[in-house]
């Protein structure tokens, strides 16, 4: 269940409280006159069916309240009504199915921005990445892959051509691209670094490392994997399944072939290198295509659930 917190200005609350009793599969209704300040309005609250929410929410904005008043919504924990249970019994689909573009749409605009934030994860997953490529260290690796943050502007970007958003786009396309190349700058200026203090060493880069030389030796089932790793990363966005993103992020060598490009850029080992760029493409590619796919085939599906939401 959702739980939406309205602020609505008074004329249109009328209009809004017929449009939340005429959806199937809301419930606890209130309406406070009066109660809103800033902007100055009616509080309503409701409870609402995750699989009734889309759709609630798209007709909540074309009454202006996005503009005029304030839409707010949170996730229940735990609900203990009977009420609510034939609510969401009534509510057509089932809630782990429905996708809500409004909160999807908005937690990848966050994830996707360039920040300083963002950069820092992504430079220091980079950075331990450098230590598990020249150490053949596969716990650093797997450690890397949890610290770094792309997955988020990858779904932004899966998002954005979904909805034909070129703003999300350009934000998350940018988030990845300036994030991997500073990532990259300041990871092969660490290797230097750590070669001048001699805990690095060409040595170590060029010798067999069975744990890690995959990172920089693409094939068909690196980008298997990150088509798979894709379609699991959508699913756990859309289904609130964050446990499912660490599987994810754990799961493609992103950063790690970063890394050792970095390493290798800085040794002028050109062979790794270009390797691990081109495995870095292959799996944000991968990504990318899976997780589009994954989102246009969620559309598609849900448009052909036999009810409709509304009485």
């Amino acid at each position: 269940m959702l739980h939406l917190r309205l602020i609505v200005p008074a004329d249109r609350t009328d209009a809004v409280v017929r449009l939340l009793e005429g959806t199937v599969g809301t419930a606890h209704l209130i309406v406070l006159p009066g109660a809103a300040r800033d902007p100055a309005g009616d509080v309503v609250l409701c409870d609402v069916a995750r699989e009734a929410g889309d759709g609630l929410l798209g007709e909540l904005r074309a009454l202006g309240l996005d503009e005029h008043g304030s839409i707010a919504v949170d996730d229940i924990g735990l609900s203990l009504s009977k009420r609510a249970d034939r609510a969401e019994a009534d509510a057509p689909g089932e809630g782990a199915d429905a996708v809500l573009w409004e909160h999807l749409a908005d937690a990848t605009h966050e994830e996707s921005t360039l920040s300083v934030t963002f950069l820092a994860f992504l430079a220091i997953a980079t950075m331990i990445a450098a230590c598990g490529v020249v150490l053949d260290n596969a716990v650093l690796i797997v450690g890397a892959m949890a610290v770094g943050p792309e997955f988020g502007p990858l779904a932004g970007l899966c998002t954005a051509l979904v909805r034909r958003a070129p703003r999300l786009a350009a934000r998350s396309a940018l988030a990845l691209v300036v994030g991997f190349a500073v990532a990259m700058v300041l990871t092969t200026g660490f290797s230097v670094l750590m070669d001048a203090f001699g805990l690095f060493s060409k040595a170590q880069l060029d010798a067999d490392r069975p744990n890690t030389d995959f990172i920089w030796k693409p094939d068909m089932f690196s980008f298997v994997v990150a088509v798979l790793a894709g379609i699991a990363g959508t699913l756990s966005l859309t289904s609130a399944k964050s446990g499912a993103l660490v599987g994810v992020a754990i799961s493609v060598t992103t950063v790690p072939a970063a890394a050792n490009a970095a390493v290798a850029l800085g040794y002028g080992d050109v062979d790794q290198m270009v390797g691990s760029i081109e495995q870095l493409l292959l799996n944000l590619a991968g990504i990318v295509v899976a997780g589009t796919l994954t989102l246009l085939a969620q559309r598609w599906l849900w448009s052909r659930r036999p009810a409709d939401t509304s009485t």
